[in-house]
Order: structure tokens, then sequence, then C-alpha cells
């Protein structure tokens, strides 16, 4: 498995309010996705910052959807180049399924 942290460093702070909004406008795009468990979306503390947490089936999958053409949409909407970093995570702690979920790999 793997997590992938977007990042977007924004011109000028976001409310909460109006990350929800943009949230909950991207969402739809990421039900159903080939290889992707979960996201998490987040805001900074200072409101400067925003991304997402997704935990991936493999590199591959995830690779498949942070693509240039994503990567457009994204910098349009945010007006910020997003960065992606990868970790392995060959172990995660599901506490809603009271599962321990191991890596194939």
């Amino acid at each position: 498995m793997i997590t992938a942290i977007t990042t977007y460093q924004l011109p000028e702070p976001m409310t909460p309010e109006e990350a929800r909004r943009n949230f909950l406008s991207t969402a739809p795009r990421y039900q159903g996705v080939t290889g992707l468990f979960r996201k998490y979306y987040y805001l900074s503390q200072d409101r400067k910052t925003i991304g997402g947490v997704y935990l991936w089936n493999s590199r591959a999958e995830a690779e498949a959807m942070f693509t240039e053409s994503w990567r457009a949409f994204m910098r349009d909407k945010y007006r910020s180049d997003p960065s992606v970093v990868y970790f392995d995570s060959p172990v995660v702690v599901d506490n809603l399924t009271h599962e321990i979920l191991l890596d194939d790999q």
C-alpha cells in the first residue's frame, strides 16, 4: 500500500467554510477510483496550506491519478502548483473495521 500526500501553498489564507466548499466540489472525482482506498482533505491551522492524504493499493494506481491533467486542474482551482510525496505503508490500523491491514508486497 502507498500513502500519497498532496500539498498546496495558498497565495492567501482559506477559511474553513471555503475549504469545505472547495473540497466538496472535488470529492466526487475520487469516488470509485481504482486502487484508492481512502482520501482525507486537510486545511492547516494557519489556513495557508491545504492538501490531501490518500491511501492507495499501489504506487502505479496513485501515479495514474496524479497526471499533468490533474495538476493543471488543481493549479487552476487553487492557484498553486501541488506537490505529491509518496510513502510505503506496510501496515495500516483501521479502527472502523477493527482490522490491521498488511501490504501484500
